[in-house]
């Protein structure tokens, strides 16, 4: 099953701060949902253990994350791969970051999902709904957390 999604965000916040964030894999660990540990493995990756719940169906999944910077300073992608529930789940997303004036920054991401295995068998609608949810609160997250930083 693959799923694909797209969205915008504003984080009122200079480019600086949003990048400087963005590349430190011990920060964006914690704007995962639901994770249950992390470990830090070097600049750019890190393993997340996540709690799961696909309908009836709950448990801990475990991810690969390698931050991938653009050496220009304005696109950001994430690499996640991994499973659980003898499922396996890869995703590939990338925003782009962008000065948005007034001391603010805008993220224009798009991310990709494939998964494969019983969850991918569970039913479209549940998997679409909980991946959305999983996307757009990790991006919810940053933008909670670079906020309060910049403050």
């Amino acid at each position: 099953m693959d799923l694909q999604y797209s969205g915008h965000d504003s984080i009122p916040a200079g480019k600086d701060k949003v990048w400087a964030f963005i590349n430190d894999p011990a920060k964006v660990s914690t704007c995962l949902p639901d994770v249950i540990e992390t470990k830090i493995n070097d600049a750019h990756n890190f393993d997340a253990t996540v709690k799961v719940a696909v309908g009836p169906v709950s448990g801990k999944f475990t991810f690969k994350v390698t931050l991938i910077p653009a050496a220009s300073g304005d696109h950001m992608d994430l690499k996640i791969s991994g499973g659980g529930f003898g499922s396996v789940v890869d995703l590939l997303a990338g925003a782009d970051i962008k000065d948005g004036g007034g001391n603010t920054t805008t993220l224009d991401w798009t991310a990709k999902a494939s998964m494969r295995g019983p969850v991918a068998t569970v039913g479209g609608r549940v998997l679409d709904a909980q991946a959305k949810r999983i996307i757009s609160t990790t991006f919810a997250n940053v933008r909670t957390k670079v906020t309060e930083a910049a403050a």
